[in-house]
């Protein structure tokens, strides 16, 4: 198997990624065949899910545009994974020209890229991290250069809390982040649930256990229990709804089917 000159020298190509199988999703080019071949075997399960993650990135861009708007100019992306088109640096600084934007990702193709794709950008960094362990991303050196904690931040974990098994303890890693941030910072998230998905939960349980025997297990969890992650946030209009629900741009009726599965939801810090 060819190493493309894109791919650091300590990653192993013939291990499938989490972040390179979305790239794959999204149409991306930095992604090798076994990403691919996982890709393609969830999907044949749900051929749906390209569906799903342009549905996150759609919502991620209306998030970060009502961020902006409320006066927020710094945005913290965990689990922000290979820089496609229409980032959030993209969107956040297209709205608002000062906003400061610091990408957060453990996989290192996608910690790679996002370097290269934020070179010459002083209002943008990527550090080396991981969700689980928030200490890492609070006290990182290009935290503390990038981003005022005092002042409003806005949280984005799209599409990477359904990546977090109960056993690491999500909901502590998340108090640990919120409580690190100003009031009136704002916490915006997607998260992936068989509720809403078209299809019986047999056939998408299917796809799920592509993951789980990649070892990247996927955690469908209720809405009920995608709520809890809310805590000690308030919810903005209009509330924790399915993707397209939140805030639309477009008719709800041109949507594809399979946008409708799981839940996205911004909440405020008081």
């Amino acid at each position: 198997m060819e190493r493309p000159a894109w791919a650091p020298p300590s990653i192993d190509i013939s291990v499938p990624s989490v972040s390179r199988i979305y790239d794959y999703y999204l149409g991306g080019s930095h992604n090798f065949e076994v990403d691919r071949e996982a890709a393609r075997k969830a999907m044949e399960f749900m051929p749906g899910l390209p569906k799903i993650m342009q549905a996150n990135r759609a919502f991620m861009r209306r998030a970060v545009r009502y961020a902006a708007g409320e006066g927020i100019t710094q945005f913290l992306d965990i689990g922000s994974g290979i820089p496609t088109f229409g980032n959030v640096h993209e969107i956040a600084q297209a709205a608002s020209p000062g906003a400061r934007v610091l990408y957060v990702d453990h996989d290192p193709v996608a910690v790679a890229h996002s370097a290269a794709v934020l070179e010459g950008n002083d209002n943008a960094g990527v550090v080396a991290a991981d969700l689980r362990k928030p200490q890492d991303i609070l006290t990182a050196p290009e935290t503390g250069a990038l981003l005022d904690l005092d002042r409003p931040v806005a949280l984005l974990l799209v599409a990477v809390l359904h990546f977090v098994q109960d056993s690491d303890d999500p909901h502590r890693a998340l108090a640990e982040l919120r409580d690190a941030l100003a009031p009136g910072s704002l916490l915006v998230l997607t998260h992936a649930s068989y509720e809403g998905i078209p299809l019986p939960q047999e056939r998408a349980g299917g796809a799920v256990k592509v993951y789980n025997e990649i070892r990247n297990p996927l955690i469908m969890r209720t809405r009920e229990e995608v709520t809890r992650f809310f805590d000690g946030f308030e919810m903005v209009e209009p509330g924790l709804v399915q993707m397209p629900h939140w805030r639309p741009e477009t008719p709800l009726d041109q949507e594809d089917p399979y946008a409708f599965s799981g839940f996205a939801g911004v909440g405020r810090k008081a």
